[in-house]
């Protein structure tokens, strides 16, 4: 048989992985640059901000609850290899069992960052509202007082709360003493209204019910116009500049401490500047939101593998085994996270010169 007989060897061209595995790498791949992008940023941001809030009592970061979400994250990496590893064995009842603890982890994950997110909530440890200077601190006490008064008047008193409408409101309850004769004449000029335009009848029937309400919540009325009346004149004091941090807080804490207004006044904040702390939420929520969008992603990838119950079968182990790729990206974006965000600035909180 001549050269030209001899069979010719096949060519198989690209890589020997699946083209989902060749896929997932890929995306890995521009998931990596995106995290890069944000932890630069941080980076850069942070040794470039003299001053940058460390001190976990003023950002209201939990060290621990962060540890233990780590600690949650890798045992849930472990579990992603177990199922993988039992996939390929065929053992399906025990990669369901370890799917099914990966995503238990995952959601405490979630629970416990839920749990530090309302810590900044509760604190007001929000981008863009936080008061950097003492001006901003003691203006951040009258603005949010100030919308404590309007929201407890629009409790008290039907109607919208437009501006117009609160000082509409605002003009009643400050005559609390008069809002009973004026009731009667409002009332009776209604019921000696005879046609006429109806929107003079409704106009005159609002305001008939705003002095319903404020005569029969005469005494929280009261209490209002008391509270109202602080407010207006620390709103005063702070335009003319004559009170410091110290007499604002103290002026806050007289206000919050009175049994007529204390509930309503536990709402606002006490006068805490946070010196960049506004990029330091922006940040942190940049970071860990982004990281916790990609842990209810994974979460989603699990759940259609644990959807399939008794009937998880081969064909699902490549899905395992790429959901796994993924969810080990995740772990290792938090390992880079974690000490970034909630260990490093502790350290160098206590180092000269920071």
């Amino acid at each position: 048989m001549s050269h030209h007989d001899s069979p010719t060897p096949s060519l198989k061209m690209g890589l020997p992985i699946p083209n989902s595995k060749l896929g997932m790498w890929l995306f890995l791949g521009t998931e990596i640059m995106f995290f890069t992008a944000f932890i630069g940023t941080y980076i850069v941001l942070y040794f470039g901000s003299p001053g940058w809030p460390t001190d976990t009592h003023v950002t209201h970061i939990s060290i621990i609850a962060g540890g233990v979400n780590t600690f949650v994250l890798i045992a849930s990496s472990y579990m992603v290899v177990v199922a993988h590893e039992a996939m390929a064995l065929r053992n399906f009842d025990k990669a369901y069992k370890a799917l099914l603890v990966t995503f238990a982890c995952a959601c405490l994950f979630l629970g416990i960052k839920s749990y530090e997110y309302y810590g900044k909530f509760s604190h007001n440890i929000l981008p863009g509202q936080i008061a950097e200077t003492d001006e901003q601190a003691i203006e951040k006490v009258v603005r949010e007082s100030e919308a404590v008064s309007n929201e407890w008047l629009n409790d008290l008193v039907p109607g919208d709360g437009s501006q117009e409408r609160i000082h509409l409101k605002q003009i009643a309850a400050r005559n609390v003493e008069g809002a009973q004769g004026e009731l009667d004449q409002v009332t009776k000029q209604l019921g000696e209204m005879e046609g006429g335009s109806a929107e003079r009848r409704a106009e005159m029937q609002q305001r008939q019910s705003i002095l319903q309400a404020i005569t029969s919540n005469k005494t929280e009325v009261e209490n209002w116009v008391a509270l109202d009346t602080a407010v207006t004149k620390l709103r005063d004091d702070v335009s003319a500049n004559r009170l410091t941090m110290a007499q604002t807080t103290e002026r806050l804490e007289t206000l919050q401490t009175d049994e007529r207004f204390a509930s309503h006044m536990a709402a606002v904040h006490h006068p805490h500047p946070i010196l960049y702390g506004n990029l330091f939420a922006s940040t942190y929520f940049l970071m860990t939101g982004f990281h916790a969008v990609h842990v209810i992603v994974g979460m989603i990838l699990f759940a259609m593998v644990l959807a399939q119950g008794s009937n998880l079968n081969e064909q699902w182990t490549d899905w395992v085994e790429n959901s796994g790729l993924y969810w080990h990206f995740v772990d290792l974006v938090w390992i880079f996270l974690f000490p970034l965000i909630y260990i490093i600035p502790g350290f160098d909180r206590g180092m000269p010169g920071h």
